[in-house]
Formats: structure tokens, C-alpha cells, sequence
């Protein structure tokens, strides 16, 4: 299932090219239990009524070393109210039902905790696509990964503006269903403009992998997605449509506009 090999589409990777067809496919992102368990399953249903090519779904963890702060206190709150993995695993379940691929957001603590072999199992049997895991290295994702693909679950690894040539190379070959790529250096956040070397990048990315693209952190208005016409396959948008959420204002105003920039 790596990028680098030739091995049947998986249906993630399916849904997200959208290059081919000149396009971009929306990836939008959900904390399970924010602002509680239905609340965060109807954001899902939205999303997935207004088109997503497919739909993330976090895991609350306390230590999220990749998330800004809007994801952060979406996380904390989730926490507080009693979301655990197997609640994540059960709001991915239901969100599922509705058709796009769901890829679970996580760390590894959680996923250790649990234990790999059941989580991956869990997820499967939640009808989960793929999972990401940004603090496991795909150096060091083995004992991780070969669990997640016996399961028949997509492996996403995320690609950084720091990564060099060789080290893309290395996590397009450990990734299936698609190659993330992160838009800056720091950490998630909606922001007001797109760095100007990440076509550069995508480009990179695309030299050496087969798989879709998708581009995410800091993608947050219909601008930036216009941008990335030609040279991604998807965007992830998820601090802006959470601080919708956390703001009590309804989300789908924006998730149209974005779905309107993805067409």
C-alpha cells in the first residue's frame, strides 16, 4: 500500500484526486466530542452532505504537539466532557455511515495505550479509511504501520517544509491513501496568506509519489484553495471551520465557500 509501489487504488486514494479532474477535493476536520459527542457527529453529517472528498476526524489527547490553539481547546473541552479513543472510534463510526472516507487524527500515546493491534482493529470495524499519526517518523513506523495495513487502513505521514528531498522520498513510500502536506513551519492555524514556496514543495512531493496530495495547516478561506488548483489534490481546512463551531455560529456558510472554491 506505499506509494511506491504498484498496488490496487484504496478507496481514500480514490477520493481524493482531484488534479486529474481539475479540481480540489475538501478535507474537513472534526474534534470527536466537540462541542460534545452528537454535536460533533451532525458536524459530520454537514461536511459530508456539502461534499467532502473525506472527513477527519481527531481524537482528543492532552499533549497535541501539532495543533494551534483552536484545535487545542477544542481538545480540552472534548476531554473534559469525557471523550476517550473508543468514543473517537464510535463518533467515526457514525460519521462514516455517511459516505466519504473518515481518517482518524491521533498521537501515539493514545494509540499505544489502547494498544495498536485493537486500535487498529477498532478503527476498521468503525469503517475508518486511514489514520495520522504525526509524532510516530516514518523512520521509525513499523511496528505501527504493518498492524494499521493488516487492518486494511490507509497510513498517512505528513511531509514538512524542512523535510529534504531524501526524506520525502522516504515518507511517500511508507504513506498510502495520500501524502499530507504541511503548508509551514509551526503548528496549526488558520492564517492570513499561503507560504510562496509551497508550490515548490507540492511539487516535490508529487515528483516522488503516485499518491494524492493533500495540503493542510493554515488553509482556511476560498483563496487558498483557489491556489492550490493545479498543484494539490485536496486541502484540509480545520481551525477555521472549528472556531465557526466554538464561536456558536454556524459553520455551513464557510464550508460552502470552501466547497464552492474547491469546484
Amino acid at each position: 500500500m506505499s506509494g511506491g509501489t504498484e498496488v490496487a487504488a484504496s478507496r481514500l486514494e480514490t477520493a481524493l484526486r482531484g488534479r486529474e479532474e481539475g479540481r480540489v477535493r475538501l478535507v474537513p476536520y472534526l474534534m470527536a466530542g466537540f462541542p460534545d459527542a452528537g454535536a460533533s457527529i451532525e458536524l459530520g453529517r454537514t461536511y459530508a452532505s456539502a461534499g467532502a472528498g473525506a472527513i477527519e476526524v481527531g481524537i482528543p489527547f492532552s499533549d497535541p504537539m501539532a495543533d494551534g490553539p483552536v484545535i487545542q481547546v477544542a481538545g480540552q473541552a472534548a476531554l473534559q466532557a469525557g471523550m476517550t479513543v473508543g468514543g473517537a472510534m464510535r463518533v467515526a463510526a457514525a460519521v462514516a455511515e455517511e459516505g466519504p472516507p473518515v481518517v482518524l487524527m491521533t498521537y501515539f500515546n493514545p494509540v499505544l495505550a489502547y494498544g495498536v493491534e485493537r486500535f487498529a482493529a477498532d478503527a476498521a470495524a468503525a469503517g475508518v479509511a486511514g489514520v495520522i499519526v504525526p509524532d510516530v517518523p516514518a523512520e521509525e513506523s513499523e511496528g505501527m504501520v504493518g498492524p494499521l495495513h493488516d487492518a486494511g487502513l490507509d497510513t498517512v505521514f505528513l511531509v514538512a517544509p524542512t523535510s529534504p528531498d531524501e526524506r520525502i522520498t522516504r515518507i511517500c513510500e511508507v504513506s498510502s491513501g495520500f501524502v499530507y502536506c504541511v503548508t509551514l513551519t509551526g503548528v496549526t492555524g488558520a492564517r492570513s496568506e499561503l507560504d510562496p514556496g509551497l508550490q515548490g514543495l507540492l511539487g516535490r512531493i508529487s515528483e516522488r509519489s503516485r499518491l494524492p496530495v493533500a495540503a493542510g495547516f493554515g488553509i482556511s478561506t476560498p483563496d487558498h484553495i483557489q491556489r492550490l488548483r493545479g498543484h494539490a489534490d485536496a486541502a484540509v481546512v480545520a481551525s477555521a471551520l472549528l472556531r465557526e463551531v466554538e464561536a456558536r455560529r454556524d459553520p455551513r456558510p464557510l464550508l460552502e465557500e470552501l466547497v464552492q472554491a474547491c469546484r
